[in-house]
């Protein structure tokens, strides 16, 4: 039975540095897309690695719940990434000088200055702008409840965002074998 690295950490951190051939499913989305994969990926080693192991765990739970445990064996590799990179093992680098900011650091300067702003116009200005603040703050409630973020969803499809296609590269070789 062969190894599939599974990586979930978000799209953005998985495009800076990741290891060869891993596939990126991130948590945020673990529960919808997982299910695809994991089938396509039947009796292989499912190996869960994030930064440091923490949401690995979570996608193992994720994963345990989906009803993939007659086909599949999961393991969490402890330390994640930076354990990997500190017993001396490869990783596939982008030239992080032209990386854009990790996207849930983005959302939240935005959601950051967007709240700031509309709550000193609602003390200094008009009362009424407070109401924008207490949106932004049920936006925030919402998505750490649902897991869906409607803003980092728009922010993903921002032109400095957007992804190149390694992801799936290594989805397809590690499913076939080869590259597709």
């Amino acid at each position: 039975m062969s190894n599939v690295i599974i990586d979930v950490r978000e799209k953005d951190e998985f495009s800076i540095e990741h290891v060869e051939n891993s596939i990126n499913i991130p948590l945020s989305s673990f529960s919808h897309a997982a299910p695809g994969i994991l089938n396509q990926l039947r009796d292989r080693k499912i190996v869960f690695m994030c930064r440091s192991g923490a949401r690995a765990q979570q996608a193992q739970m994720i994963a345990n719940g989906l009803g993939f445990d007659d086909a599949h064996e999961y393991e969490i590799y402890k330390g994640g990434i930076i354990q990997w990179k500190k017993t001396g093992e490869e990783t596939v680098s982008s030239n992080t000088a032209k990386a854009p900011l990790p996207l849930i650091r983005q959302v939240q300067i935005v959601i950051g200055v967007l709240t700031m702003t509309f709550a000193l116009l609602g003390v200094y200005v008009d009362p009424i702008y407070a109401y924008a603040a207490a949106a932004m703050g049920a936006g925030v409630l919402l998505a750490g409840a649902t897991g869906f973020c409607a803003l980092a969803t728009f922010m993903a499809k921002l032109p400095w965002n957007k992804g190149d296609t390694s992801a799936q590269k290594a989805m397809c070789q590690a499913s076939s074998g080869n590259a597709c």
